[in-house]
């Protein structure tokens, strides 16, 4: 009986009923494959039993080695037919089984004969299977039949012998590139897969040459595409020349614009699309060159086509980010996709009305969210609420509804992401705006009420504990976190606990009902809850009167541990039981931070609960174990800090040579890592020879040479300055490699007794203040800077000049002080007109340091700072500052 016809819509649980290759097994399909060596061939019943072995190989089943040879070996009597179906099905088959270097001789024959037939179909095809099976020797017996083909009238074989130049171009480089003549005439077909194929391969054989692709888009760049395809691949290549070009041009004209801008005059939508994207895509992109762009973008926007108006309005989303005033005039189109039915489009419209949006259309924005949230799926709400937050940091005056949305979108269904989300932003919202400190914190605590996340419960009981205590009525909380004791998993309760002991030494009025409360936690089934109880009744004082809390214990509730966790668990693994007892400040305080590449990119959401992810291992311990191995440098003390290493050398010289900078309070020491590069030669007596003439506080009083350095075996010679103690002396250093240079004979690796003095010149070294401090992070700025009181602290004002922005401004100062950003605020956004940056380390002397920066536009690029810093010790205070000042 038929089956009945289906919408294309409707569900169906069984689709596997449909489909041919039901129930199929190996077996049974590799006895059909006898077929193959009947006399009489049945074309189309050839073809099934092909299909079933495609279907096979590509749901993952393996052939061995037996079968995949009769495999094999029956196909290849197929070649006997004429039939053109069944001889493509052939050449599938080939490919996929991709037979060894001895079975591939058998079937060349064959291929070779069809890539010489007059049946177009049989040369395109037979060239794809000969490239993707054979190896560089037999490639070149048929070099001059693929030459031949690229620049063939027919499309399909120049086509194919284009795409197997692309492939080959991967595993047989040196063969490709003989093919450039051809390569280039087939560039100018009339046919606009060739033109497009002959385009790609052209610029991969170009690519490692800049000067080429220059000259290529240069030519192509006059007119003579014509394809469409080949028209969006040449403005690619011509983006990637405009960027490589941007850092070398002088004048303010951008080379290859004008291109880009004609293209928008296109008649194919995809060349007019590929150019705007281009545009909005260039480095530092001005309005003026903005303006066409958006306008073609802004007519796509009310397009028929589903796939134009999305991508009009996710290019148009990304601009916003840079440029939102530049896609202001757009408001109005995107208002309309809000109701598209293709969420994804609604989705990028919201957020970006929401980041070019003004305070007077947030209200029926939230109104249009609220309707369609229920629609779309959890990674799109994300992408709402991370713009919902960024809105609400834009006009504080509306952080009402704004917090009033978040609030109810918490309590709906959703996912761990999701929710965590919505905390962060709530979270972030209540740091930021003190206004909706109050409502916001309630909103978290009925959240925890029916919170299914333990992570999420304790995060947000753990910010209760931080912010609850600061408010007008901290007592109303108390309902809240009790409640977790009760209903809730150990690891909830136990974050209770601490929350409730936080309450207790901040609000001394609260303390008596707060002990009653712990010492029913005493009866808890789990450990670490008792224990906590137990620990935080202690430390408070079991009598539970109304006294003020000693500043000791809000130190060790509220203080926030500056060492690394992963520096603490490495100390207390080598810490060896004795009659001494084992000493925190012992442990070293450096973060190995994340090389700048690395680092979080602009316009990342902030740290919200969670916070930064944990760094690496740091390797001090390690300089330190090597440094006092060496009898010159063991009277030094302790180790204060180690750089990262510092090149010297340019890559792919003779010798690499990277330094590392040790700075302790009344030395520096230069760890030169060298490598010698050339397998002919030995180094000996190795050694740098510093000048220290441009750094006057500096005075050499040791250096350790290296002895020996073969070929690629890392040595290390080191160089000592005394300075004066515990101040942050800086200057530049001349480097010179000087070192006796053998030859070393290649057949014996024996090297020649006589040597040869010789010199290297290194580039030059600097000390710099950011030396002497280490990035230390603190869990809660503002309760540290509290902490440190206003005894010690500096307040002065600086002109930064002008800057391109206040990003710039901003990662100049950080870089300068060499301090370790907190609360995610080196993250500036877009386009503000001022700025707060968070910074914290530990000076040399190990003395804290907390520094606020305040930053803003004053004129048209010039920014202003205000500099405020607290730190133990006043001097270390206005030493902050002097290197500001003379930075």
């Amino acid at each position: 009986m038929a089956q009945p016809f289906l919408k294309k819509d409707d569900d169906h649980d069984d689709e596997a009923d449909y489909s041919p290759f039901l129930g199929i097994e190996k077996g049974a399909v590799l006895q059909e494959a006898r077929v193959f060596n009947d006399h009489q061939l049945d074309p189309r019943r050839c073809s099934q039993v092909i299909t079933k072995l495609l279907y096979l190989l590509n749901q993952g089943e393996t052939f061995t080695k037996v079968e995949a040879t009769e495999v094999f070996f029956a196909v290849t009597k197929l070649f006997q037919s004429r039939d053109l179906g069944l001889r493509r099905m052939v050449y599938v088959i080939i490919k996929e089984l991709s037979p060894s270097a001895d079975e591939v001789i058998i079937v060349t024959s064959s291929l070779m004969k069809d890539m010489t037939s007059k049946t177009d179909m049989y040369r395109a095809n037979a060239i794809r299977v000969l490239c993707r099976i054979t190896d560089g020797t037999l490639l070149t017996q048929i070099e001059r039949y693929l030459k031949q083909a690229i620049v063939d009238k027919n499309p399909v074989v120049a086509s194919a012998a284009l795409v197997s130049g692309i492939h080959l171009l991967q595993t047989n480089p040196e063969i490709v590139k003989r093919w450039s003549n051809e390569v280039q005439e087939a560039v100018q077909s009339r046919a606009a897969l060739v033109q497009f194929h002959a385009l790609a391969l052209l610029h991969q054989i170009r690519q490692n040459d800049r000067l080429a692709v220059n000259k290529l888009v240069s030519s192509l760049t006059k007119g003579s595409v014509r394809s469409p395809l080949a028209q969006c691949l040449l403005i690619r290549y011509t983006s990637q020349v405009i960027r490589e070009s941007a850092s070398n041009t002088q004048t303010g004209d951008r080379p290859f614009y004008d291109f880009l801008e004609g293209c928008l005059r296109h008649k194919a939508e995809m060349v007019i699309f590929e150019a705007a994207r281009a545009i909005t895509e260039l480095n530092g992109v001005t309005s003026r060159e903005l303006t066409p762009a958006i306008t073609v973008l802004q007519l796509f926007l009310s397009s028929t086509k589903p796939v134009l108006r999305f991508a009009a309005v996710r290019t148009l989303n990304k601009v916003a980010m840079t440029h939102p005033i530049a896609v202001i005039n757009c408001n109005i189109d995107m208002e309309s996709l809000i109701s598209d039915q293709n969420r994804s489009i609604a989705t990028l419209a919201i957020t970006t009305l929401l980041k070019t949006g003004n305070e007077s259309s947030v209200d029926r924005l939230m109104k249009q969210i609220t309707t369609f949230m229920s629609d779309i799926a959890d990674e799109f709400k994300i992408v709402v609420i991370e713009a919902i937050r960024s809105l609400c940091l834009k006009f504080p005056l509306k952080h009402r509804s704004l917090m009033n949305f978040l609030s109810n979108i918490l309590r709906e269904e959703g996912g761990f992401e999701y929710k965590k989300a919505i905390v962060d932003s709530i979270v972030i919202l209540i740091r930021d705006i003190p206004e909706a400190k109050e409502s916001g914190l309630l909103h978290l605590c009925e959240f925890i009420e029916d919170c299914e996340f333990t992570y999420l419960s304790t995060q947000i009981l753990h910010f209760l504990g931080i912010e609850g205590p600061k408010t007008s009525d901290p007592s109303k909380y108390i309902r809240y976190i009790y409640n977790r004791v009760h209903l809730e998993n150990a690891t909830v309760r136990a974050g209770a606990v601490s929350t409730l002991a936080k309450f207790g030494a901040m609000v001394d009025s609260l303390k008596p009902r707060i002990f009653v409360l712990l010492r029913r936690c005493l009866f808890d089934t789990d450990d670490e809850v008792r224990d906590r109880a137990t620990l935080y009744l202690n430390t408070l004082g079991t009598d539970g009167a109304v006294v003020e809390t000693g500043e000791d214990v809000k130190e060790f509730l509220f203080g926030s541990l500056d060492i690394p966790l992963v520096n603490l668990e490495r100390s207390l693994k080598n810490y060896e039981p004795s009659e001494e007892s084992f000493d925190i400040n012992s442990v070293p305080k450096e973060v190995k931070i994340q090389p700048l590449a690395e680092k979080k990119a602009p316009g990342k959401k902030p740290t919200g609960l969670g916070g930064p992810p944990p760094g690496p291992p740091s390797t001090i311990d390690a300089y330190e174990k090597l440094l006092l191995s060496i009898p010159e440098f063991a009277n030094f003390g302790k180790l204060f800090k180690s750089s990262a290493p510092v090149e010297l050398t340019e890559a792919e010289t003779e010798y690499a040579v990277n330094v590392v900078k040790h700075i302790f309070d009344g030395h520096v020491v230069f760890q030169y890592n060298c490598t010698n590069t050339i397998p002919e030669q030995l180094l000996e007596n190795v050694t740098v020879i510093v000048d220290a003439s441009e750094a006057e506080e500096f005075a050499e009083v040791a250096s350790k040479p290296l002895r020996s350095l073969p070929y690629d075996s890392p040595g290390q010679t080191f160089v000592a300055f005394e300075k004066p103690e515990g101040v942050p002396a800086v200057g530049k250093f001349s480097n010179m490699l000087r070192f006796i240079v053998k030859e070393v004979d290649p057949s014996t690796g024996e090297a020649e007794d006589d040597g040869v003095e010789d010199e290297y010149q290194l580039e030059e070294l600097e000390v710099v203040a950011a030396d002497y401090m280490l990035k230390v992070g603190v869990s809660n700025f503002r309760n540290a800077w509290e902490s440190m009181g206003p005894d010690c602290e500096r307040v002065d004002e600086y002109g930064l000049g002008p800057r391109e922005n206040l990003a710039e401004a901003v990662n100049a100062v950080i870089n300068l002080l060499g301090m370790q950003p907190c609360e995610g605020t080196e993250v500036v956004p877009s386009n503000s007109r001022s700025h707060t940056c968070l910074l914290s380390g530990v000076y040399i002397g190990n003395v804290k340091v907390l520094v606020r920066l305040q930053f803003g536009i004053d004129g048209p690029k010039d920014v202003a700072m205000k500099l405020a810093v607290r730190s133990e010790d006043e001097a270390v205070s206005d030493v902050i500052h002097e290197i500001v000042a003379s930075g």
